[in-house]
């Protein structure tokens, strides 16, 4: 990892030991470093790994857990080295509380200072005041030239609806933007939030995501309290735009997921 060692040294002051790769990285190579003091970091290179520090920034500022941030050179990231372990109850209550937590922030509008991007696919976080302008744009139409015809005809009509589905204007809250369980550090009883592609927009983006693949312990949902009703028909919108993620870097084998969503929605 390019720049590995000067970055250690500026702010850390100490020498890498040893370094071995670890899974994830579809948008930074992340390595866990062990210092010869004897201490463990995490590691991050790529190109946004600066929007990304100033992400989990804006996060730990509300007040809900990240990694402790021990430095940013370049194109490295020097993170706090967590010890992961298997999610408690205690865990997905602080998960709840941090999830609250994080969207009491807002903001005055929908998107972000930057763009961002989910490895080859571009993310334009241009803000606006409208909500559901900013989700047809900016999410759920991303993707259509690369889609077959008949699903960039549905998802067309689909976006021309939302005003009907989602709100104009819903609290502006702060979004971990990507929160599926592989971006939840799980950790003695606590909850951690990584690598974010944060944006302000409605807080149910991150629900609808965290129940993409799989359902959190009943804790969470108490924890976090109550959603508007509705809620069923925007999840089904919010986790449309993951699935057309999926389905762009991952290929045809997400198809179904995204033409079953558009079918619940009645495109």
């Amino acid at each position: 990892m390019e720049g590995l060692t000067a970055a250690v040294a500026k702010h850390l002051g100490a020498e890498v030991s040893d370094s071995r790769p670890l899974h994830g990285g579809s948008l930074s190579e992340i390595r866990l470093v062990t210092l010869t003091d004897g201490r463990d970091i995490i590691a991050k290179s790529g190109a946004l790994v600066t929007r990304e520090a100033q992400m989990l920034t804006a996060i730990g500022e509300t007040g809900a857990p990240i990694p402790q941030i021990l430095g940013q050179s370049g194109q490295i990231l020097l993170l706090e080295a967590l010890q992961e372990t298997a999610p408690s109850r205690a865990a997905w209550r602080a998960l709840g509380e941090g999830l609250k937590r994080l969207h009491t922030a807002s903001d005055n509008a929908y998107g972000w200072a930057v763009d961002y991007a989910f490895g080859s696919l571009p993310i334009c976080n241009r803000q606006t005041k409208d909500w559901p302008a900013f989700w047809a744009e900016h999410r759920l139409l991303a993707t259509q030239s690369s889609l077959p015809p008949d699903l960039a005809h549905r998802l067309e009509v689909l976006a021309s609806r939302l005003p009907e589905i989602i709100p104009t204007n819903p609290p502006s809250a702060l979004l971990h933007g990507d929160l599926w369980g592989g971006n939840i550090l799980f950790s003695k009883g606590d909850a951690y939030f990584i690598d974010p592609a944060s944006y302000y927009g409605d807080g149910e983006v991150d629900l609808a995501m965290l129940h993409l693949f799989g359902s959190p312990d009943p804790v969470f949902t108490d924890v976090y309290g109550p959603i508007a009703p509705g809620w069923q028909e925007r999840r089904n919108v919010y986790q449309l735009w993951p699935a057309l993620v999926h389905l762009y870097l991952f290929g045809s084998g997400y198809r179904s997921m995204v033409s079953g969503l558009l079918k619940a929605l009645g495109a």
